[in-house]
């Protein structure tokens, strides 16, 4: 074992632009010492990593011939059905062990519930990522929770991005003694405050029912007549996208909303640094998926930006309402409509509440420090052997 350490990041797919918070890790947790897991490819590999593709390893005909057998298994056994098995998994041992690896990191719950078996074969270390859907949607289907709950004892350690899915996976008799509340982080001299306009608002993210960009477009609709400073910047896609476009358009003030579509990080960069308040209205789907902690509300404090969101999931607990921007209920339009409003009247109390977000990001999420939590943890359980040994599962 190296102090670097070299570690395996297994993910779904790699590598997926909008998944900031996977590609950082493989490209810095441990001086970049990484190779890759992925269940498939895009095709791109910017990084140059070593890849493994669990898909491409099943399409070999033994595999394809035994896998309704394996599923049924797997199922069985771990309430997990895509855990790696015959040929594809001999090659999953072989390559870990060719690449030198000496840890692995699964970023969701979802992957770590299918590697677990392969993970205790290796006799390495395997520590799972809950970032949102994998520690709130996953919860509500009961063959999940039991593959969890098989899981979780062979895990060497678990990191959340807020307690809130700590709170959620403890509420379904999830725990894990080595749990570490570690945000995904972002880069705080990337995304630094820039000139600020008064007034304007910036919502990034996918036009999805959790973030409900409707309820953001329609609070600013109502208010543009009394605020003619305001302005609505809104970068994504999403299925939501056509219907905002379209009761934007009907609006005397569509001038002054701005669809950006899929942005680079560049863009968004100069976005949130120009910005003045960043809004996002995060609700709880029908489904049950919640944010964690989300990504873009933690770029727009490193760019002193004054935060409206809502009570919701992670968000709570590092956005001060008052002090880093103003809170209201999930779900509760009139309540955002009113916090959106004494955030443009009163232009220096919002530049002071931006001031205060951008310290708040320098001291939570500069992914840095962050980082360097992930790294200590996962070599403490190197040094103390607290890892499942030998391989107890075929």
């Amino acid at each position: 074992m190296s102090e670097d350490c070299r570690l395996c990041v297994a993910t779904g797919r790699y590598m997926r632009g909008g998944e900031t918070f996977v590609n950082r890790h493989i490209e810095h947790l441990f001086g970049g010492n990484s190779v890759v897991l992925c269940g498939r490819e895009t095709g791109e590999n910017r990084l140059r990593k070593p890849v493994f593709s669990r898909l491409q390893a099943a399409m070999n005909p033994h595999d394809l011939a035994t896998a309704p057998f394996h599923l049924w298994r797997n199922h069985q056994r771990y309430s997990a059905p895509f855990v790696p098995y015959g040929k594809g998994r001999a090659a999953l041992l072989r390559f870990l062990a060719d690449e030198g690896v000496e840890a692995i990191l699964a970023e969701f719950g979802s992957q770590a519930v299918s590697l677990w078996p392969v993970a205790q074969a290796a006799g390495l270390p395997l520590f799972s990522y809950f970032r949102g859907r994998d520690a709130s949607k996953y919860l509500r289907h009961p063959v999940r929770v039991e593959g969890y709950r098989r899981m979780m004892p062979e895990l060497s350690g678990i990191f959340a991005v807020s307690q809130f899915l700590l709170d959620n996976l403890a509420a379904h008799g999830l725990a894990h003694p080595n749990a570490h509340i570690v945000p995904s982080g972002t880069d705080v001299q990337f995304f630094q405050p820039g000139t600020k306009q008064a007034g304007r608002m910036v919502f990034v993210g996918r036009f999805v029912e959790k973030k409900a960009p409707r309820r953001t477009l329609d609070s600013f609709l109502h208010l543009a007549e009394r605020y003619p400073q305001a302005r609505l910047d809104m970068v994504g896609q999403g299925p939501e996208l056509a219907a905002c476009k379209a009761a934007a358009a009907t609006s005397p003030h569509a001038g002054r909303i701005t669809f950006h579509g899929q942005r680079s990080a560049q863009d968004i960069r100069a976005l949130l640094a120009e910005g003045d308040i960043f809004v996002l209205h995060a609700l709880t789907g029908r489904d049950g998926e919640t944010e964690g902690m989300p990504s873009a509300i933690q770029e727009a404090m490193a760019a002193g930006m004054a935060i409206l969101s809502t009570r919701h999931a992670g968000i709570p607990l590092v956005v001060r309402d008052g002090e880093h921007g103003v809170l209201c209920d999930e779900g509760d339009s009139a309540g955002f409509t009113t916090a959106m409003e004494t955030l443009l009247a009163d232009p220096n109390r919002t530049r002071a509440m931006g001031a205060a977000s951008r310290q708040g990001a320098e001291d939570l999420f500069d992914y840095r420090k962050l980082y360097a939590h992930v790294e200590r943890v996962i070599l403490d359980s190197l040094r103390n052997g607290t890892h499942a040994q030998g391989a107890r599962h075929g």
